[in-house]
């Protein structure tokens, strides 16, 4: 049979819980990015973690010249540009160092479905990824924390099984004509004749 698995938290908790400004702070990252609660505000915060650890423990290597950490450096910032963490270039390792928990969350798949219009809210975005509506081409996927690489975002679409893939349901209907109002407030107001550009 073999030994049982134990499972263990894939995160940290706050040293000191209750502190008024951070979980002010935390609130608000919940509410704007629509997560479930704060656990999972906290596992992208221990993958950051991971991600700067990796890092630094790069930086200190690479000025002993080994040549392995160059491998090893070239294989994170291609991942993390991979995925859109870091910008298409040349990123550095102080690039990774800078990073910021909103640079994490705005890679998951539940923002990106309503950063592109997809979905009118991110809550609701999650609610139609976990019951299947949206799919990365062929495949669906239920997992809103999905950190969705940058090559697969053209990819990203609602499923063919799912009702919302008629452009005529209700609630596509009502998300244009939401957008269609949005971008109508947000479209700069034109200049008057004659005025100075």
């Amino acid at each position: 049979m073999g030994d049982p698995k134990f499972l263990r938290r894939r995160y940290d908790r706050p040293k000191h819980p209750w502190e008024g400004t951070r979980m002010e702070e935390e609130r608000k990252l919940l509410e704007r990015y629509g997560l479930k609660n704060k656990r999972e505000l906290w596992k992208a915060q221990s993958v950051l973690r991971g991600f700067r650890r990796q890092a630094r423990e790069l930086q200190a290597r690479l000025r002993a010249d080994e040549p392995q950490a160059r491998r090893e450096t070239d294989q994170l910032l291609g991942r993390l540009t991979r995925l859109g963490i870091l910008s298409v270039g040349t990123p550095s390792l102080d690039d990774v160092l800078a990073l910021s928990l909103e640079d994490l969350l705005r890679r998951r798949l539940e923002w990106i479905v309503f950063s592109k219009g997809l979905a009118p809210t991110p809550s609701s975005a999650r609610q139609w990824i976990v019951h299947g509506h949206l799919a990365v081409g062929d495949h669906r996927v239920t997992r809103p924390g999905y950190i969705l690489p940058s090559a697969d975002e053209a990819r990203l679409s609602y499923s063919a099984t799912s009702p919302l893939a008629d452009d005529g349901h209700t609630l596509r209907v009502a998300l244009r004509e939401r957008l269609e109002r949005r971008g109508a407030t947000t479209a700069p107001a034109p200049a008057p004749e004659g005025a100075a550009p």
